[in-house]
């Protein structure tokens, strides 16, 4: 099996570096793992990748405009079937997938994990002892969440297996599964003590909220910073504090 990376060319706040598109091939097959933005270079980079491989599928994590709008289009040019969640403004799967799904590469099944939590339609990839993460988990950072309660059980649910590497939608590949899905427990956890903090000093607004829990974070990301502290404001509210 090998795995490559081609980095799509939309570097910004929100981005990091840009977003990672995968190519997995095994035995002369070969999938494409969010093929990002509509960009013709990155689209001509992911084609020319794929060179001498019968590629059998490009496949979606999630439906955001920096993962997604290019594998509708890509897939015709290979002739290859889309899969995914579900539709989204920019991207309409040809095979909607669930949890339990399986993808077949090479002889290997690529298994579908259902995470919810950073976007509804969020889905994890495994193949072997290998995670593709797409935004649920990504290199170097902590990730905005929409639905806190559904992202935490997300979480939970992979801390379990048996992972070598994850391969994330931004950043760098992480070598430590283990160790990091923990700290992104820890982390939201300790974000929910500084947001009750930060309430009962007097914070009685998001943009309030996240101008004291996220001061240490540059502005240009206070705007991601506040649907986090929506979602743990819901989860507050429907659930109470873990």
């Amino acid at each position: 099996m090998r795995i490559e990376r081609v980095l799509a060319p939309n570097p910004g706040p929100f981005t990091g570096p840009g977003t990672n598109t995968w190519v997995v091939s095994v035995e002369g097959e070969a999938i494409v793992i969010d093929p990002g933005p509509r960009i013709s270079s990155h689209e001509r980079a992911i084609t020319e990748m794929l060179t001498g491989q019968r590629t059998v599928a490009v496949v979606v994590t999630h439906g955001h405009e920096d993962h997604a709008p290019l594998a509708n289009s890509l897939a015709a040019g290979l002739s290859v079937p889309t899969y995914g969640y579900g539709p989204a403004p920019d991207f309409d799967p040809d095979v909607r997938l669930v949890e339990g799904s399986e993808i077949k590469v090479g002889g290997k099944a690529l298994q579908v994990l259902s995470t919810p939590g950073h976007s509804d339609d969020h889905l994890c990839f495994r193949l072997d002892r290998v995670l593709f993460s797409g935004d649920h988990i990504i290199g170097g950072s902590s990730v905005m969440v929409e639905d806190l309660g559904s992202y935490l059980d997300s979480l939970r649910k992979l801390a379990p297996l048996d992972l070598e590497r994850i391969y994330p939608g931004h950043g760098e590949e992480i070598a430590e599964p283990k160790k990091t899905i923990d700290w992104y427990i820890a982390h939201r956890l300790r974000r929910e003590t500084e947001i009750l903090a930060a309430m009962a000093a007097g914070a009685s607004s998001v943009a309030e909220i996240v101008e004291v829990v996220y001061a240490e974070v540059d502005s240009s990301l206070h705007p991601l910073a506040a649907v986090s502290v929506a979602a743990h404001l819901r989860k507050l509210e429907e659930a109470g504090p873990e």
